[in-house]
C-alpha cells in the first residue's frame, strides 16, 4: 500500500471543543493574580493568549488590536473602528468594545481605558506576543507603568484542564497514525517533498489544521531542524519524520527515527543510547521535580555513553524538551536553570536529541501530561529500533 492508499484510510477526529464556562474560569484565574500582584490591567495582544482567556483569535497586523483583562469586571475590547462589525460576531466572552479611527490615536485610548477600568496610576501588563511596534508606543503612553503579563499568564497556561488535555490527547493520537503510516509507506525513491505532502494531506483528513511537516533522510538527520534541500531515500538511510497539527486550536508534536532497510549495528547502538535518554528523562518527571531534573537526567544518560558534555556535539545540543498547548512551543522549558517544579497538568515533550554531525541523528519525542501520580505518555514511546510503533 502506498501513500495514496493510506490517505484514504484516514477519517476525521472529533473531540469537544473548550466551553465557554471554562474561559470564564480563566479571566477569574487571571484576576486573581492580577489582585495578589497589584496591576490593574493586562494587555492580551493578537496572540494565543487571547485566544486562550477569550477564546476569539484576531490576525496580528500593523493595526493594535486586543483585549484589556481589568482586575475585576469584564474585559474591554480594544478594535479599529471599521472592525468593530467582524470583533462583534467574534466574541465568547461578554464585555465592552471601546474603538478608534485611523486617524485617532490607539495607545491613548488603552491608556484612557486603563484609567477608567483600574484608575488613575494603575500599571498595566504586557502579553508576551506584544510586537515591540506596539508595546514602545503603549509605554509611553502608560507613562512607564509597564510590566510583563508573562508570569501571571504562564502560570496558568502551563497547567491544563481535563478538557484541555483529552483535546491533546486527541490530537496526538491522531498524529501518531500519521506516523504510523509513513513509516509503513515508506518506499526506495520516495522524495522528503512528497512524504511532507502526505504528513499534511492526512492531517487534514482527520480534519485537523496542518501545522509543520519535516522529514529527513540518511545524514541530514544529524541536524535537529534539517537541511535546506530535499533527499531521496535508499535503502540504509536513518529516517527522521517530525510532525504536527492544531485540532481546536490545541498542537500536537511527535517525532520518530528508524531505518530505512537493515539497521547497521552503529545506527542500533546510536538508537539504544537515545531511547536509554529518552526513558531517563522520562523517569525523572515527578510531582514536585524541578524542571531542569528531567533535561539532565537526560543528559547525564548520553554522558555516561560517551557524548556530550554539556551542549557538546556529539551528543544533545539543545533543551530537552518544550511545554505544548495552543502554541507549538510554550511554558515549561525542559531546560538547565529552569527550577519550576513538574505540578500536575502541565504538558512537555521528550526529546533528548543525539546529534552525530556528519553521520546521522536520533530523535525520538513524545508528549508528557503530569497526572497527580507523575508522568504520563499520550501515545506509546518507541518500542524498538525494528518495529517501533509496536
Amino acid at each position: 500500500m502506498g501513500f495514496d492508499q493510506a490517505l484514504a484510510q484516514f477519517r476525521p477526529v472529533s473531540v469537544p471543543a473548550i466551553a465557554g464556562a471554562e474561559y470564564e474560569a480563566r479571566v477569574a484565574g487571571l484576576q486573581k493574580l492580577m489582585a495578589g500582584a497589584g496591576i490593574g490591567a493586562v494587555w492580551l495582544d493578537a496572540s494565543s493568549s487571547l485566544t486562550y482567556f477569550l477564546g476569539h483569535s484576531l490576525g496580528l497586523s500593523e493595526r493594535i488590536h486586543g483585549a484589556l483583562i481589568p482586575a475585576s469586571g469584564q474585559p474591554v475590547h480594544i478594535s479599529p473602528t471599521f472592525e468593530e462589525p467582524k470583533l462583534r460576531s467574534l466574541l465568547r466572552v461578554p464585555g465592552r468594545i471601546a474603538t478608534w479611527q485611523e486617524d485617532e490615536d490607539p495607545y491613548a485610548l488603552i491608556a484612557a481605558e486603563v484609567a477608567q477600568i483600574a484608575g488613575e496610576g494603575a500599571v498595566l501588563a504586557l502579553d508576551q506576543a506584544t510586537p515591540w511596534l506596539f508595546a514602545q508606543p503603549l509605554q509611553q503612553a502608560m507613562a512607564g507603568r509597564i510590566v510583563p503579563a508573562k508570569p501571571l499568564i504562564a502560570a496558568l497556561r502551563q497547567v491544563k484542564s481535563a478538557a484541555e488535555i483529552a483535546i491533546i490527547q486527541t490530537a496526538m493520537s491522531a498524529s501518531w497514525q500519521v506516523q504510523k503510516a509513513v513509516w509503513q509507506n515508506l518506499s526506495a525513491g520516495v522524495s522528503t517533498t512528497e512524504v511532507c505532502a502526505f504528513i499534511a494531506a492526512a492531517h487534514k483528513a482527520q480534519g485537523m489544521k496542518p501545522l509543520f511537516a519535516a522529514a529527513q533522510f540518511g545524514e541530514a538527520t544529524a541536524y535537529p531542524h534539517g537541511v535546506p534541500d530535499p533527499q531521496i531515500l535508499a535503502l540504509g538511510d536513518m529516517v527522521l519524520i517530525d510532525l504536527g497539527a492544531t485540532l481546536h486550536g490545541y498542537c500536537s508534536d511527535i517525532t520518530r527515527t528508524y531505518v530505512f532497510g537493515t539497521p547497521t549495528a552503529r545506527q542500533r547502538q546510536l538508537w539504544g543510547h537515545e531511547q536509554a535518554a529518552h526513558a531517563a528523562a522520562f523517569k525523572a518527571a515527578q510531582i514536585g521535580a524541578p524542571c531542569e531534573a528531567v533535561d539532565r537526567a537526560a543528559r547525564d544518560s548520553l554522558v555516561a555513553a560517551g557524548f556530550g558534555p554539556d551542549y557538546a556535539v556529539p551528543g544533545l545540543p539543545h533543551r530537552t524538551g518544550h511545554g505544548l498547548g495552543m502554541d507549538i512551543h510554550e511554558e515549561p522549558f525542559i531546560l538547565r536553570g529552569n527550577q519550576t517544579p513538574l505540578a500536575p497538568g502541565m504538558c512537555f515533550s521528550i526529546e533528548p536529541m543525539l546529534c552525530v554531525y556528519g553521520e546521522c541523528g536520533i530523535r525520538l519525542e513524545d508528549i508528557v501530561w503530569m497526572g497527580a501520580d507523575g508522568p504520563h505518555w499520550f501515545c506509546p514511546p518507541a518500542a524498538s529500533l525494528d518495529n517501533p510503533f509496536g
